[in-house]
């Protein structure tokens, strides 16, 4: 099958903040976020408290999701915390297992954590300059454990798809809480195989 000629583009990148200007702009919200924090009752107390918190922003070149096209985008994750774990995106495996990702820190600092299906979890330290590699069969999330945004640039094959849903049944087995002002991976309590 041939693809339909597309004319070649760019876009404009802040690589202080992490912006993309024209870009497509999706915001995760504590409310959005609520079961993904293993402390829930610390969420729901921040949000009667404080109101909807904004967790973090992603900036999406607008691409079709096909095979053929280099997806990208950024994540701006806000520091903070729900109880002791840090801001967090919501983490996802991608639906064709086998396709891969590129990170680039561009602001800030935190972690790239991967878990395998059996519940293996690694954590990548980035920050500025760091090029962080997702290999095929991960799922993958990113965490702020910094003071000032985390910021990063991401791209992926264009058929990869993303499975959001499978985090959202079965969290992550590990995660990155600040334990004496160190981000430190503990066990999950609502993790499920």
């Amino acid at each position: 099958m041939s693809q339909a000629l597309m004319e070649p583009f760019s876009s404009q990148l802040n690589l202080e903040t992490g912006v993309i200007a024209q870009a497509q702009i999706i915001r995760r919200t504590l409310s959005d976020m609520r079961t993904m924090f293993a402390d829930r009752a610390a969420a729901e107390r921040i949000l009667a408290e404080e109101g909807d918190r904004l967790i973090y922003e992603v900036y999406a070149v607008p691409l079709p999701e096909e095979e053929g096209q280099i997806l990208h985008s950024t994540t701006i994750i806000y520091p903070g915390r729900v109880g002791d774990e840090f801001h967090m995106t919501k983490g996802h495996f991608h639906e064709k297992r086998a396709r891969a990702e590129i990170y680039v820190g561009l602001a800030g600092e935190g972690y790239l954590v991967l878990q395998s299906e059996e519940g293996e979890v690694r954590g990548v330290p980035m920050q500025r300059g760091t090029i962080a590699y997702v290999p095929p069969l991960w799922a993958h999330r990113t965490v702020n454990t910094g003071a000032t945004p985390f910021a990063f640039l991401a791209a992926w094959p264009g058929d990869s798809g993303h499975d959001y849903g499978t985090i959202e049944q079965t969290g992550f087995a590990r995660l990155l809480v600040n334990r004496d002002g160190q981000p430190t991976f503990v066990d999950n309590p609502h993790w499920r195989r």
